[in-house]
């Protein structure tokens, strides 16, 4: 019995130096060139998408003529958006309906961030990850 534990405990501790060296290796040699780094602006330009400009009512009566920039994860995801712009236009025009003046004038950065949220529920190809106002006019 003495031998049969001898030969149990040499197996497993094989077996875990085995395991340890392989995970070591798996985890040191992939080859992510891109890890920490952030996109070239060329890659993002590529990737994104202007929206048409948009003009509608909000809620106090005021009119707002807005147009945004939207960047997507791939090409892919650009095709698409750029075929479903007349649900960003729909996106846009309730979501203004719900602001007036004063919500439109500081919060930008939530409608921005509402557009994203529903365009990547709509989305099938990629994702929607960033969406810029690059012209907007209050009347």
């Amino acid at each position: 019995m003495n031998r049969l534990v001898k030969v149990m405990l040499t197996s497993l501790a094989t077996i875990f130096v085995g395991a340890t060296i392989t995970l070591v290796v798996v985890l040191y040699t992939t080859n992510d060139t891109n890890a920490g780094e952030s996109e070239s602006i060329d890659t993002i330009v590529e990737h994104s998408y202007e929206s048409p400009e948009i003009t509608t009512d909000l809620q106090d009566g005021s009119f707002v003529r807005i147009q945004f920039q939207i960047l997507t994860d791939g090409e892919a995801a650009k095709e698409e958006i750029s075929k479903r712009d007349f649900q960003i236009s729909n996106i846009l025009i309730k979501e203004l309906a719900k602001m007036n003046k004063d919500d439109f004038k500081s919060g930008l950065a939530e409608l921005e961030d509402v557009v994203k949220s529903k365009l990547n529920e709509v989305l099938i190809e990629g994702a929607v990850t960033d969406v810029y106002t690059i012209n907007k006019i209050l009347q």
